[in-house]
């Protein structure tokens, strides 16, 4: 069996075991939701209720079961809407949940079904009668141009994940193309793009940067090769998150106890005090190469990487949060204006646990960490305030639209929809969204097999750019002053956004999306017919509409066209960059504005994503 083999079937064997049961948080009373509403439309249930002091979030139950996803890690939900799609009829429930271990009382229970699916889909009056007849349901979206609401949040600007950084120094190849330049380009162009600021990635004091060793009892440190990789990312204008982790194996309690392809040691220090002194010496030197200040401003510091999983931590709860103290001391002993956080913990396990640790034990913690995939994160902030830390910011140091590798669910266009509909609910309560990971160079359970494999990354081998990585492109050119909008009809997954910019261009990002994966390849009773009028206009403008869906902005569909297979032959990748394009829907058109407003009429498909940008003539 291959090392890959061998990683991925450990992998699987204890991926969902956790690490072990931390001490529960003190027990609170939660109310049920009130208002419970169901309102039936084209090919769906839209949930709505009331919200519920101190909940990070609400789980929808079908017909007594909660509404979840196989790939889905945390089935909760953090705002009081839900858009239940490929289902008939059923009776809906709805509990808040204050931690991961503390669920409220239900709901009253309210029957409904999709329209035209079964006597239940008359309920609220028929109250999506605005389906078209013979096409799609109809959706009325305004936009008010003259109604600025707040400076436009970017939680995907803060952070970006990456596969663990020694591979930017590798000289081997993966289907045919440099591994380690090519992760550096990614990088590079997530800087460039987007304005990501920071990056984040696993294992640097793991071996094969040789961090430490003790020879003769005796601890020695060598920081040259985390020189070389920190000197790359602080090239390309990015600042590293630095993960402290995992064990270096002379410092590892038991060494054979091992994550990924890359075996990646994740044991419990031997000796804690010399676990305190490896980070305070990291620490340390880095402040001596980059200059304190430097660290102060732009970096931080994670203390491991999802310890509530048996696959990534062999100790006890009590021993992670043993090394959370020890590593905090040790980081905030440099410098106390360092910021250190945790638990960077996979499904939101361990921050309520965590919270409860630090204020006995008086650790410092500058930042809350954990991570979601296939669903919106969480709102922490209500337990945030209930441990007297409402200032305290919350950081997604990784999300994406699933867990699992070689998952395809994200190489389309249904990647793009999930990840706009993820940012947008972050934005303006969560500080970082971080997306794992920029680039599909990834070795964790074994490199690509073929350049179309699920993985995670934004780009893929070859830095193509994959759907989810456009939609960051048009949510990246969004202008700084967001705008009043109103969705209306038979809404659905239909989702906006909209800003301005301070010259008087207007852009509307629109998306069509549902979380159930298996409706992923797309749901022709999902489709919308939109109509889009921006209303506080003047004069002339030009409309630009751009697309992603199975049709456009979609570089897999582009290469199943080819003929596919595992790889491009070297013209095949000058094919493939010609047509990796930002598709527009329909070409440029001046439009003038008709009391003050301008409409766009189109369709949109589920998963799609349009942009409409209106740009007046230059003054």
């Amino acid at each position: 069996m291959s090392t890959a083999d061998a990683a991925r079937r450990d992998w699987q064997e204890r991926l969902h075991q956790a690490s072990g049961e931390a001490v529960p948080a003190a027990e609170l009373t939660l109310q049920a939701p009130a208002g419970l509403r169901a309102v039936p439309g084209a090919g769906h249930v839209t949930l709505t209720w009331e919200p519920v002091p101190e909940a990070i979030g609400y789980l929808v139950h079908r017909d007594g079961v909660p509404v979840s996803q196989p790939d889905v890690d945390v089935a909760a939900v953090p705002e009081c809407r839900y858009v239940d799609t490929g289902h008939g009829a059923a009776s809906y429930t709805v509990a808040a949940i204050a931690t991961m271990e503390t669920v409220g009382p239900a709901s009253d229970a309210v029957p409904a079904a999709p329209l035209g699916s079964g006597p239940a889909a008359s309920l609220e009056g028929g109250a999506a009668a605005a389906s078209a007849a013979g096409g799609s349901a109809a959706v009325a979206v305004r936009v008010d141009a003259a109604a600025v609401t707040r400076e436009l949040p970017r939680p995907w600007r803060y952070m970006i994940g990456s596969e663990h950084l020694s591979y930017l120094l590798s000289e081997d190849e993966t289907g045919g193309r440099p591994i380690g330049a090519e992760l550096t380009e990614a990088l590079r162009i997530v800087r460039e793009e987007f304005g990501v600021e920071t990056v984040r990635a696993h294992a640097i004091l793991g071996d094969d940067l040789g961090v430490y060793k003790e020879v003769d009892g005796q601890a020695v440190y060598d920081f040259g090769k985390v020189d070389e990789v920190y000197d790359a990312i602080m090239a390309l204008g990015l600042r590293p998150i630095v993960e402290l982790g995992y064990m270096p194996r002379d410092l590892a309690a038991d060494p054979s106890r091992t994550v990924f392809g890359y075996e990646a040691i994740i044991s419990p220090p031997k000796d804690f005090e010399a676990w305190s002194d490896l980070v305070r010496a990291l620490v340390e030197h880095l402040a001596e190469r980059y200059g304190i200040h430097e660290l102060i401003d732009n970096w931080a510091f994670e203390v491991w990487n999802e310890p509530n999983l048996a696959v990534f931590w062999t100790g006890t709860p009590e021993e992670y949060f043993l090394l959370y103290d020890v590593s905090a001391a040790a980081v905030k002993n440099v410098h106390p204006e360092l910021r250190v956080g945790g638990p960077a913990s996979a499904a939101n396990g361990w921050v309520e646990e965590l919270l409860a640790h630090i204020a006995e034990s008086g650790a410092e913690l500058d930042f809350i960490s954990t991570h979601t995939y296939g669903n919106a994160p969480l709102d922490w902030r209500p337990a945030l305030a209930r441990h007297g830390r409402p200032d305290t910011p919350v950081w997604w140091t990784e999300w994406g639209p699933t867990p699992t590798h070689f998952h395809g669910i994200g190489d389309g266009p249904f990647g793009a929809a999930f990840l706009l509909h993820g940012m947008k609910s972050a934005a303006g309560r969560l500080a970082a969204v971080s997306h794992w990971v920029a680039s599909d160079h990834f070795e964790e359970l074994g490199r690509p097999p073929r350049l179309f494999h699920g993985g995670f990354g934004l780009l893929t081998v070859g830095n193509l750019r994959k759907p989810r990585f456009h939609a960051l492109t048009l949510a990246a050119r969004l202008g700084d002053a967001e705008l009043a909008t109103v969705v209306e009809g038979d809404a659905g997954g239909v989702e906006v956004w909209a800003a301005r910019h301070a010259d008087g261009r207007v852009g509307v990002l629109a998306w069509n999306s549902t979380l159930n994966q298996a409706q992923a390849d797309g749901a022709v009773e999902l489709s919308r017919a939109v109509s889009l009028t921006v209303a506080g206009l003047d004069g002339d403008y030009t409309v630009t509409h751009h697309r992603i869906d199975g049709e456009h902005s979609n570089i897999e569909a582009a290469w199943r066209s080819m003929g596919g297979g595992d790889w491009p032959a070297d013209g095949q990748w000058d094919k493939l960059r010609s047509v990796n394009t930002l598709d527009e829907l329909t070409p440029a058109t001046v439009l003038t504005a008709t009391d003050g407003a301008l409409t766009v009429d189109f369709d949109l498909p589920m998963p799609g994503v349009s942009f409409v940008e209106l740009t007046p003539p230059p003054h």
